[in-house]
């Protein structure tokens, strides 16, 4: 099992310096960089992150109105606190995600992604998550507060996939303010 984390723990750094390394190939003919701050909660825990999103890898615009989609990156780290006397009561995560964002008019947006992420431990706020490796998925939406700020709410659920049990997951609800430079 320690080999499969750490070969994860490779693979997800692996992924994380080819979207910094390839990135600024396509920052001119597209978006720039950005910067998310979240906030959010789940079941006895709270969660705090702070992500660097790439630029558009990818741009399809749709020709029949002003809407777009874009394929990009994520790469983040998040800490997380558990409420009461629940132990362990503090964790770290770091994580690596593609992502596709369907832009509305230039006024909302809609977005998936998957994502590997590796947890500082496998146990926390009284559940036993077996793997510190776990996968995550994110569904979000949100509005253009102007040409580079987005505010908007993102579900997130992260588990090992039955790699190993028992595996609770740990879901949470969060909001996001992204600003792109």
């Amino acid at each position: 099992m320690r080999k499969f984390v750490r070969h994860g723990a490779k693979a997800l750094l692996a992924g994380v310096a080819a979207s910094v390394l390839f990135s600024p190939a396509f920052a001119e003919p597209m978006s720039g960089n950005g910067i998310s701050v979240r906030a959010g909660a789940g079941n006895h825990y709270q969660r705090y992150e702070m992500a660097w999103e790439s630029p558009s890898f990818y741009t399809y615009q749709f020709e029949s109105n002003n809407s777009r989609l874009d394929l990009l990156a994520e790469v983040s780290g998040s800490l997380w606190r558990a409420s009461g006397s629940r132990e362990p009561s503090s964790m770290w995560q770091l994580g690596a995600a593609p992502f596709v964002r369907w832009s509305v008019n230039n006024a909302f947006y809609f977005e998936a992604g998957l994502s590997a992420n590796v947890f500082s431990r496998s146990r926390f706020a009284d559940k036993d998550m077996s793997t510190k490796f776990q996968f995550g998925e994110h569904v979000g939406f949100g509005a253009y507060l102007g040409d580079d700020t987005r505010l908007g709410l993102r579900y997130s659920h992260f588990s090992n996939a039955g790699i190993k049990r028992p595996n609770p997951g740990l879901d949470v609800f969060q909001v996001l303010l992204s600003h792109q430079f």
